[in-house]
């Protein structure tokens, strides 16, 4: 796994019990398993293995998206793990980073650190489906 940064909280002021957690304004992609890949395979090997993985990571989306509608969230901590795993080997740091969080907030059971992380991580992995394939026709 790559050298991945946990969140950086803000001081919190004495009299809040609010930390103020600052996200990247900007989706965090490394270009090398991508490279490494379609340098090892022909590109349309390449190809549809980046589908499967991104397809992988949909379905298990899905179902951590299924399980939060559910109040199953114990059930969403394996998934939100395999999420941060499987995207931090094709590069896609920012979602992996943001499904570590995810996975950190169930295990503190935070629900509103959950609510947020959550929207983070699924706003990273739209937008690094179309940074795949803007990086592919590079």
């Amino acid at each position: 796994m790559t050298n991945i940064t946990p969140l950086q909280p803000l001081v919190a002021e004495p009299d809040h019990d609010v930390v103020v957690l600052r996200c990247p304004d900007q989706l965090h992609f490394d270009p090398a398993p991508l490279n490494r890949l379609f340098a090892q395979k022909d590109a349309v090997e390449a190809e549809e293995v980046v589908c499967r993985v991104l397809e992988d990571i949909a379905m298990r989306l899905d179902m951590i998206q299924t399980e939060m509608a559910r109040s199953a969230f114990a059930k969403m901590l394996k998934p939100a793990c395999r999420v941060a795993s499987i995207a931090d080997q094709i590069g896609l740091t920012e979602v992996a980073v943001s499904a570590q969080h995810v996975a950190e907030c169930l295990r503190q059971g935070d629900g509103v650190a959950l609510e947020a992380t959550m929207a983070r991580l699924e706003r990273g992995f739209d937008v690094a489906v179309s940074e795949v394939w803007n990086f592919r026709e590079l």
